[in-house]
């Protein structure tokens, strides 16, 4: 019978000893994991909302969708000879691109971000047959490769900066020897 208690005592402290390191174990959610989860959401609804409204504006042709739904009040593009800033101008910014290539296609080939700031990779395509900046139409095709730099403020687009190769632009629309 000693026998039997004892055993019993050592199964039951070895039941209690498992559950104990079982429980000490298992991973609890900090409010940092809790806090980097949250992030990690709106950055995805912030990328989703983003390659969506470009391919409204170019692909679409629908320069009203550049608002106060998708873009800050206030929002610039960095751009010599100096920044434009507000919707309007964004927009008058853009029809650029609408009017001077009427069959515009405007491809993201790759977008990631952190946080507020977005990096798109993107593709823009289209036959010159519009006024493009003062440019008249050429008839020149045009496929050209860029980056953009982009800063969120409150979910919307607060600022975006363009990088491409304005040379190979400018010689792909013939304006300029190659």
């Amino acid at each position: 019978m000693k026998k039997n208690i004892t055993c019993v005592l050592k199964n039951t402290l070895l039941l209690v000893v498992t559950t104990v390191l079982m429980t000490a174990c298992t991973p609890t959610e900090s409010e940092e994991t809790k806090q980097l989860m949250a992030a990690d959401v709106q950055l995805a609804t912030d990328l989703e909302m983003y390659e969506s409204v470009w391919d409204k504006i170019i692909n679409e042709r629908n320069i009203d969708a550049i608002n106060e739904t998708s873009f800050d009040k206030e929002v610039v593009i960095v751009t010599v000879p100096e920044n434009i800033v507000g919707i309007q101008g964004f927009k008058d910014y853009y029809q650029n691109y609408l009017t001077g290539f009427s069959d515009a296609k405007f491809t993201i080939v790759d977008v990631f971000g952190q946080g507020d700031k977005i990096v798109k990779h993107w593709n823009f395509k289209g036959t010159h047959n519009g006024d493009f900046f003062g440019i008249p139409a050429t008839g020149k095709i045009v496929d050209i490769d860029g980056v953009t730099l982009v800063q969120l403020k409150d979910g919307k687009i607060a600022q975006e900066r363009d990088f491409l190769d304005n040379l190979e632009l400018m010689q792909q629309l013939g304006i300029m020897e190659r």
